[in-house]
């Protein structure tokens, strides 16, 4: 599982999401039992775990990208990547929409200030490619402002890739009738209308709209250093196995060999004889439950 199985030349080059086209490559599979789901999510977070030591231990850059279709299944990945590790290691970089002077700098600049440094992982939720997917499509970026996007993202990339940065991009594809499912399901749900924004809703009457948007994305922007790797999302759950599976598997990390510093919890000192004040003087929270 942890060693690197996936072949590199895997990037979805070809016309179309399978998700978004009807193809389903994977018709008969194991039943993913909710015991079998738990199970595979701790042994992978395991792995996350140690890869986080050896980020911190080589002074590795990782930068992992996540784009793709709305209600896409981004968000929770991303959460279930994080939950185990240290935020000081691995941040999450979700920017708003630009403010006007923003919009007057150099268009990567505001996300160059969130890169990863030595012994850091940063997971971008959506990135500069919001240019070719909502901007374009949403008129918020003219048609030389996504020509010039076109030109010199892969040269801002390769630059990355450079300077020592190990750049991972993942686009998550969902079918029309399960984005359709999710949308409706946050309509209705209080505690998921925050995932719906107007942007959102806009995006459904702009289906093919968005599809032409990625494959002209993916045309210029699927690098032999940075390919685009695509994760089929109709199952959320299978979704975050399989990227969380394979993005291990695009870090060099030694995961059988590695063993983090062992740690020791220290006696507690002597009394020196010190009197706290007593507890009625402080205020509690009152215990409810």
């Amino acid at each position: 599982m942890t060693k690197k199985s996936e072949k590199k030349g895997t990037s979805m080059r070809s016309a179309g999401d399978a998700a978004e086209t009807g193809r389903t490559p994977h018709a008969e599979r194991d039943p993913l039992t909710d015991d079998r789901y738990s199970k595979e999510l701790a042994k992978l977070q395991r792995d996350l775990i140690k890869m986080q030591d050896w980020i911190v231990e080589s002074g590795t850059k990782v930068l992992v990208i996540f784009e793709g279709r709305d209600a896409a299944g981004k968000g929770g990945v991303i959460k279930r990547i994080t939950e185990c590790l240290n935020p000081r290691v691995c941040r999450v970089v979700a920017l708003p929409k630009p403010t006007e002077r923003e919009r007057t700098q150099w268009y990567f600049q505001r996300y160059v200030a969130h890169l990863p440094a030595a012994g850091e992982m940063v997971l971008f939720d959506r990135s500069w490619y919001n240019r070719a997917g909502v901007e374009r499509v949403m008129g918020f970026a003219t048609k030389l402002e996504v020509q010039e996007f076109f030109r010199s993202c892969p040269e801002f990339e390769r630059g990355l890739i450079r300077s020592g940065i190990l750049l991972i991009k993942y686009w998550f594809s969902v079918s029309d009738a399960e984005q359709e499912r999710r949308f409706k399901e946050r309509v209705s749900n209080p505690s998921k209308r925050w995932k719906l924004s107007e942007m959102d809703l806009e995006s459904r009457a702009r289906w093919f709209d968005y599809a032409r948007a990625k494959d002209e994305m993916f045309a210029a922007t699927d690098l032999k250093p940075a390919p685009w790797y695509v994760v089929e999302g109709d199952d959320k759950r299978r979704a975050r196995l399989n990227c969380i599976h394979h993005l291990l598997s695009q870090v060099p990390c030694p995961y059988e060999d590695f063993k983090p510093p062992k740690l020791k919890v220290p006696k507690r000192q002597k009394s020196t004889g010190y009197v706290r004040p007593p507890m009625n003087a402080q205020t509690f929270v009152p215990e409810i439950y």
